[in-house]
């Protein structure tokens, strides 16, 4: 699919994660990560999280365990020396747009009614009716 690992991003990834746990051993661990790794490259919610990748409560789990026990440091490792170093990351926080093409300057225009209303017609029929309506005392 369009968001899984390769089998190369895989095979640098593996021997990284946690094993030996006590407890019931993990089924899917390539699964799970490529669930994890959708979530964070789409930016979608956790429950939105296609079947395929398993409930999204074992990725969401998974994804902060593994995060409070620093494991996601250990695997950045790995995959930076994997590409010797040439890792980029961009994140949507530090992306700047430049001052110009922020748009077009915004003007703000000012009416002066009492002006505007001396040299023309009544237009509504508000205002009509207030003039008709004016005693002449």
């Amino acid at each position: 699919m369009r968001y899984d690992l390769t089998d190369f991003e895989w095979g640098t990834i593996e021997p990284v994660l946690p094993k030996g746990r006590r407890g019931r051993q993990p089924e899917n661990n390539r699964r799970v990560m490529n669930g994890i790794f959708w979530v964070l490259r789409t930016g979608a919610p956790w429950r939105d999280l296609p079947e395929r990748y398993g409930p999204y409560t074992t990725a969401y789990n998974r994804f902060n365990r593994w995060r409070k026990a620093g494991i996601w440091d250990g695997l950045m490792a790995a995959v930076t020396k994997a590409h010797g170093g040439k890792v980029q990351m961009i994140d949507s926080s530090i992306v700047r747009v430049h001052q110009h093409a922020s748009g077009v300057k915004k003007r703000v225009e000012i009416v002066v009614w009492g002006e505007a209303a001396e040299g023309s017609r009544p237009k509504s029929m508000r205002a009509s009716i207030a003039k008709a309506g004016q005693s002449r005392s």
